[in-house]
């Protein structure tokens, strides 16, 4: 019997910091405003590095990824703009997500061919985690009923997204 519970508490110490990482990764959903501003950034930065990679790379699961990212972020920009209107909420940039996109854009702007397609990968990998834990948190928590919905409509494209995200980033 000792010898389970040893087993017992051993495991449980190796499950922890598993539980602890999806503890720590929690996000608070975004204010109204600042969220739109978010999933815009989202959007516009997946519209833009996808028409750099259907530009530069020659890698089909590269450009695949690209040209899906590109048609979803079309699709939910519109319906972005249709939920703002209705919601009444203005566009508030957010101090996170926009600038890191920026930084992102200017960084694969610069890179071609097998080079790019690792950065991009890379790129892609970062934005849509934290776009998945945004889009999760604010269809949870948000304040605004039509945004909420948004959120609820791109959360579950956005999780099969980051597991493409994830296989092109592991195949680099």
């Amino acid at each position: 019997m000792p010898r389970m519970t040893r087993r017992n508490i051993l495991l449980s110490s190796a499950a922890l910091p598993l539980f602890y990482s999806q503890v720590a990764s929690a996000v608070d959903a975004l204010p109204d405003a600042r969220f739109v501003g978010f999933a815009q950034a989202v959007n516009d930065f997946a519209i833009a590095s996808g028409n750099m990679a259907m530009a530069r790379s020659a890698n089909e699961n590269i450009r695949g990824f690209a040209s899906r990212s590109i048609a979803e972020a079309n699709d939910a920009a519109q319906s972005l703009r249709r939920v703002r209107s209705e919601a009444g909420v203005s566009y508030a940039p957010d101090g996170s997500m926009g600038p890191k996109t920026a930084n992102l854009l200017q960084q694969l702007n610069g890179l071609q061919g097998p080079v790019f397609d690792t950065a991009y990968a890379y790129a892609q990998l970062a934005v849509v985690t934290d776009a998945e834990a945004q889009y999760g948190a604010y269809s949870q928590s948000g304040q605004s009923g039509p945004l909420r919905r948004y959120a609820q409509e791109v959360f579950p494209k956005t999780k099969m997204q980051l597991e493409y995200a994830k296989r092109i980033a592991g195949g680099r």
